[in-house]
């Protein structure tokens, strides 16, 4: 789990100086997928194939016996020749499972097949309710602290939480799973919080610090089953929103599809297994020294009903 920290707050109203920019994402439902040109990974690897022979050749100049730098240098070529094909199918067979998903997800989209998958999710349970956005507060079981925090700041409570809900459409929970045991003594204390406060969202997820990629896509996951919302909103429980200015900001793209808002960064490819954060799968984003698409940082981002349900069909 991560670390206490004291709460740091961030008011959205300097969201337009702290971001790089804001930036709407129209390419996830595209039946158009960018694919590189094939000259120019056979200019890389034939770039890489020289310089790895020129290591080879310089290293075994100093004990080539006559002879044996033309069988090393045969070695190294039958080597890569056989690596490079598996590589080169690896990369395809990923471009193709993006492919056939983006397209998948798109045909569902415009023949509606997207609202039959929310009624089978929601088949068992009320009718969504219609709301402008669900706000989820991204917790942990040993967070008491920041959540009291939060609620004693920006986040209503009680009526005025419910009201708020009735009147703005705005739907704020903290979102938190569960442990790894059942019914443990960390599953209690949220149920005890919980009915006292009645603000959490339970998702069926255990509760872990390498699971929160799988967490927050649950939650959109669920929320669209649950809320019918235009916009889903992901919130660590050390932020402090401005929610009049979150409303407002969100309120400038309600006539744009397929919305994706927050401060955007992009960062390097790590590959190396050695280093903190490394990519298991970096060969999917290119040669190295390649950077992941533009994205959000994880404190606060917005996506819209669109992409909520992308995700919900292709989890």
């Amino acid at each position: 789990m991560k670390p206490q920290r004291s709460p740091k707050k961030i008011s959205l109203s300097w969201i337009p100086f702290i971001c790089l920019s804001f930036f709407t994402l129209g390419i996830l439902f595209s039946n158009r997928l960018w694919v590189p040109p094939e000259s120019n990974g056979q200019l890389l690897s034939q770039r890489r194939r020289e310089q790895e022979l020129q290591i080879v050749s310089g290293d075994c100049d100093t004990k080539k016996t006559p002879g044996q730098d033309n069988d090393v240098m045969g070695e190294v070529l039958k080597t890569h020749e056989a690596i490079q094909p598996y590589r080169s199918l690896d990369k395809s067979v990923a471009m193709l499972e993006m492919q056939l998903a983006a397209s998948r997800s798109s045909q569902e989209m415009d023949n509606g097949e997207a609202s039959k998958v929310v009624s089978t999710l929601t088949r068992d349970g009320p009718p969504r309710k219609k709301v402008f956005m669900v706000i989820g507060i991204n917790t942990a079981f040993s967070s008491r602290r920041r959540r009291d925090s939060v609620r004693e700041t920006w986040m209503p409570q009680g009526e005025k939480l419910i009201q708020l809900e009735r009147e703005k459409g705005i739907v704020i929970r903290f979102m938190i799973g569960h442990s790894a045991t059942s019914n443990s003594i960390l599953d209690r204390a949220i149920d005890s919080e919980e009915a006292q406060h009645k603000d959490f969202f339970r998702l069926e997820h255990v509760e872990g610090y390498h699971e929160l990629s799988a967490k927050t896509k649950i939650f959109f996951s669920t929320a669209v089953a649950k809320w019918d919302a235009e916009f889903y909103v992901k919130v660590d429980d050390d932020v402090h929103v401005n929610l009049g200015m979150l409303a407002t900001t969100l309120g400038r793209h309600r006539s744009k599809p397929r919305v994706y808002i927050g401060c955007m960064k992009s960062g390097p490819v790590l590959s190396s297994k050695n280093v903190k954060y490394h990519e298991p799968e970096y060969w999917k984003f290119g040669e190295e020294g390649n950077k992941y698409f533009r994205h959000a940082t994880g404190q606060i981002y917005a996506i819209s009903k669109e992409l909520a349900t992308y995700i919900s069909i292709n989890q």
